[in-house]
C-alpha cells in the first residue's frame, strides 16, 4: 500500500471516529437536555403548602430516620372532578399513611391510619389565619378539612400525626385522584388481586341493582380509572370496612413499589413518573423543587423489596369508629425512633457497646414507674422557649395512662420551674401527676381540670423526664400483620 492509500485510509478512520465521537456526544446532549427539560418542567409542576399552619409545638428531631406524612386527597375540585368517589368541594383525605425511612436507608416501614381512628387533634391554623381550640377524641381525617378549602389542610394533617406518634414530620406529600391515576398510568399499570368478582354496587352501594362486572376475581393489572376504582373499593369485600381497604391499598402501594423498582430507580426513569405526579401532587416546602424530590427518591434505591414493610396503626372497633389500642401503639413509635425494625433489628446504622442502637432522648427514671393516671384528664403546656417540651410531657403522660386533652403554648415562656395546678377537687389526682415531673410545684387553681407548665427545669434536667425505655420490638400480634412489597398480591387482602 503506498503512502497516500495509506494516509487517506488512517484519514477515513480518523473522520469515522470523529463521526462517531460527534454522535455519540450529540446523544448525550440530547439525553441531557431532555432530562434538562423535563428536570425543569418537573420543577415548575410542584406545588407546595404554606409551613405557616405547622405547629410550633412539634416532637424533638431525635430520630436518625426520616419520616414522611403521605395523604390521599379525595378532593372533587379541578381534574379529579371525573373521576368519581365523593361529592363537593371541601378536600378530605381518606387514606393516609406515615413512612418510617430507617437510618441505615435499607428499611422502610408504611403505617397506615385508618381515617375513622378517634384521635385528639391539636391547635391548626384556618385559613383565615386564626387557629382553631385542640379538639379531644375526632375522627382523624377531620384534620384535613379544618378551614373547609378544596385543597385541604395538610399541615393540620401533619400536627395531628406528630402529635399522635411523639415523631418528627420531616416532609409531607399529598396526592389527589388525577395524580393518583396518572402516577399508575405512567408506571405502566400495577399487578393486583381480588379475592373475588366486584360490581358496580359494590364501587357504589346506593345502586338499586347489581349491575354488571367491574373486576374478575384473581390477579391483573391496572391504571388510571380502573386502579382509582380499586383503591376505592369497600363494599363486598371481607367486612367491608375501611380497615379491610386498607390492606388491599397496602398491597397496592407494594405492588407499586415493586414496579417502580424493576425499572430501575434513577433520574431517567423517575423523571416521567415524578412528572406525571407532581402535576396533581402538594408537597411540603422541603420537598418543592425537583433536585429535592428526585434526591427523596433516589435515597431509597437501596431499601430491599423484602424490608419494605406495610402496616396498620394497633386499633380495635369502638362502635362504628377505631381506637388505637395501647400501649401497642407507643411500643411502635417508640421502636421507630429508635430506629428498630418491627422485629427489634437495629437499623440505625449505628451500634452501641451492647450492639443495639444508640437511643436517643430521655431516659426512663425507676420512681415514676408505678405511676398510673388512668382516669386523669390533663392538659400540657409549654412554658419555655424549647419547641417540643408539651408534646414530649404529653407523651411521657399518655405512657403512663394520663388522658392529655391538649397541649399548647402558655401564655408565658419564661417558666423555670414546672408547675402543676388544679381545679377544686382534683388535688390528690394533681399530686400524682406532679409525680411524673420531680421538683414540680402543685397549686389549686380556679380554673377547672389539671394543667401541666413544664419549665426550663424539664429542659434542663433529662433524667427527671421520663419517658419509653429503650425499645426491643413491637408486640408480636402487631408485627405479625405487616406484610412487605414482595408479598403474594393475592395474599391477605381483606378482614372477614
Amino acid at each position: 500500500m503506498t503512502g497516500s492509500h495509506k494516509g487517506a485510509a488512517a484519514g477515513g478512520r480518523r473522520s469515522r471516529l470523529r463521526r462517531t465521537a460527534l454522535f455519540g456526544l450529540s446523544f448525550l446532549v440530547l439525553l441531557v437536555a431532555g432530562v434538562g427539560w423535563g428536570y425543569l418542567k418537573l420543577t415548575g409542576s410542584i406545588d407546595t403548602f404554606s409551613a405557616d399552619g405547622v405547629s410550633g409545638d412539634r416532637p424533638p428531631d431525635t430520630s436518625e430516620g426520616q419520616n414522611v406524612l403521605v395523604i390521599g386527597s379525595d378532593s372533587r375540585s379541578g381534574a379529579n372532578s371525573g373521576l368519581g368517589g365523593g361529592t363537593g368541594e371541601v378536600g378530605r383525605s381518606d387514606t393516609a399513611f406515615l413512612l418510617h425511612v430507617y437510618a441505615d436507608h435499607k428499611h422502610a416501614v408504611a403505617v397506615s391510619v385508618p381515617r375513622d381512628t378517634l384521635v385528639d387533634i391539636p391547635a391548626c391554623k384556618e385559613p383565615d389565619g386564626n387557629w382553631t381550640a385542640p379538639q379531644h377524641n375526632v375522627i382523624f381525617n377531620g384534620a384535613f378539612s379544618v378551614g373547609e378549602t378544596a385543597e385541604g389542610n395538610p399541615a393540620c394533617t401533619q400536627n395531628t400525626v406528630e402529635h399522635l406518634t411523639g415523631l418528627r414530620v420531616d416532609h409531607t406529600i399529598v396526592v389527589d385522584f388525577a395524580g393518583f391515576s396518572a402516577l399508575t398510568s405512567a408506571v405502566g399499570g400495577v399487578p393486583v388481586c381480588l379475592p373475588q368478582d366486584i360490581y358496580q354496587r359494590d364501587l357504589n352501594p346506593k345502586r338499586a341493582t347489581k349491575g354488571s362486572r367491574v373486576f374478575a376475581k384473581g390477579p391483573q393489572s391496572v391504571s388510571g380509572q380502573r386502579a382509582l376504582d380499586y383503591v376505592r373499593i369497600r363494599h363486598g369485600i371481607g367486612d367491608g370496612s375501611d380497615i379491610g381497604r386498607i390492606k388491599r391499598q397496602q398491597a397496592f402501594v407494594g405492588s407499586l413499589v415493586k414496579k417502580v423498582k424493576s425499572r430501575g430507580l434513577n433520574p431517567t426513569t423517575l423523571l416521567p413518573l415524578a412528572n406525571a405526579a407532581t402535576d396533581a401532587m402538594t408537597v411540603d416546602p422541603g420537598l418543592g423543587s425537583a433536585d429535592r424530590l428526585l434526591s427523596f427518591a433516589m435515597s431509597m434505591k437501596n431499601i430491599d423489596l423484602h424490608n419494605t414493610k406495610f402496616i396498620t396503626v394497633p386499633w380495635r372497633y369502638e362502635g362504628a369508629r377505631v381506637a388505637i389500642v395501647e400501649p401497642d401503639a407507643d411500643a411502635l413509635w417508640a421502636s421507630l425512633k429508635a430506629d428498630r425494625t418491627l422485629d427489634g433489628q437495629n437499623a440505625a446504622g449505628k451500634a452501641d457497646s451492647n450492639g443495639s442502637a444508640a437511643p436517643k432522648g430521655r431516659v426512663s427514671a425507676s420512681p415514676t414507674a408505678a405511676v398510673s393516671g388512668a382516669g386523669i384528664d390533663v392538659a400540657v403546656y409549654n412554658g419555655t422557649t424549647v419547641t417540643g417540651l408539651a408534646a414530649d410531657a404529653a407523651r411521657t403522660l399518655r405512657s403512663h395512662g394520663f388522658t392529655v386533652t391538649g397541649t399548647a403554648t402558655a401564655n408565658s415562656q419564661d417558666q423555670k420551674g414546672t408547675l402543676v395546678t388544679y381545679g377544686p377537687g382534683l388535688r390528690d389526682k394533681a399530686a400524682t401527676t406532679a409525680r411524673l415531673f420531680p421538683g414540680a410545684r402543685s397549686t389549686e387553681s380556679a380554673e377547672a381540670g389539671i394543667q401541666v407548665i413544664v419549665g426550663s427545669d424539664y429542659a434542663d434536667n433529662p433524667s427527671a423526664a421520663p419517658a419509653e425505655p429503650t425499645p426491643d420490638a413491637v408486640p408480636s400480634d402487631v408485627a405479625d400483620e405487616a406484610r412487605s412489597a414482595d408479598d403474594d398480591p393475592c395474599s391477605d387482602l381483606s378482614y372477614g
